[in-house]
């Protein structure tokens, strides 16, 4: 039997992983989280096979969160389910150590099977995103200032070109607004950037805003 922990603060999402798990015969959901802090605790007590892990959790980045369970060597594999494209965090979210990104549009059947994939040991990415990471020259992405962020200052540009005020970022991301401003700063100096306008043109041109 597939254990799984479901970590994403939508009840109504995580009720409906639990239906979807409840009709297959070998995956049961055995715990479930709902932020970044509960997650790291659920995965410490609890004895799981598969993590799916939310992005965007309310306190804390699910990459964070992805790394301090990556780095307690747990004999587990973490499948980030993220409504973020494949183009934003997978490559991210798999450096941090997940086996597999999936977005939460993805066929029922196809999060089955990726499920019971990790479970064996394997791995898994979108076949068209495989593709771009085996043919698209690797210069092109080094040309692209966003893809050397750190993930907080990513999460923090994110925001910011949705949209967020600092003080909205600074309490979805449980920092100061003095934190969140430096994130800002360093951001428009990396990017060689003056404003937030800028920062929202540069994420249209990349596909990096809706």
């Amino acid at each position: 039997m597939v254990k799984v922990l479901i970590a994403d603060d939508h009840a109504l999402f995580r009720d409906g992983l639990k239906r979807i798990f409840s009709e297959t015969d070998d995956i049961e959901v055995i715990a479930e989280a709902i932020d970044g802090k509960d997650t790291i605790k659920k995965a410490k007590e609890y004895d799981w096979d598969i993590a799916l892990l939310d992005i965007n959790l309310p306190d804390m980045n699910g990459l964070e969160v992805l790394k301090r369970i990556s780095s307690a060597n747990l004999p587990s594999y973490v499948l980030v389910l993220s409504m973020y494209p494949e183009e934003e965090y997978a490559i991210r979210a798999i450096r941090s150590g997940a086996s597999g990104y999936m977005t939460k549009d993805s066929p029922t059947d196809q999060l089955i099977n990726v499920v019971r994939r990790l479970a064996n040991g394997g791995k898994y990415v979108n076949p068209e995103l495989a593709e771009k990471l085996l043919f698209t020259p690797i210069i092109n992405s080094e040309k692209l200032i966003h893809t050397t962020f750190s993930d907080r200052e990513f999460h923090v540009f994110k925001l910011i070109v949705s949209g967020e005020s600092l003080t909205s970022i600074a309490n979805k991301l449980s920092l100061s607004v003095k934190t969140v401003s430096t994130y800002r700063s360093r951001i428009l100096e990396k990017m060689r950037m003056k404003n937030n306008a800028q920062l929202i043109r540069y994420a249209i041109q990349h596909r990096l805003i809706e």
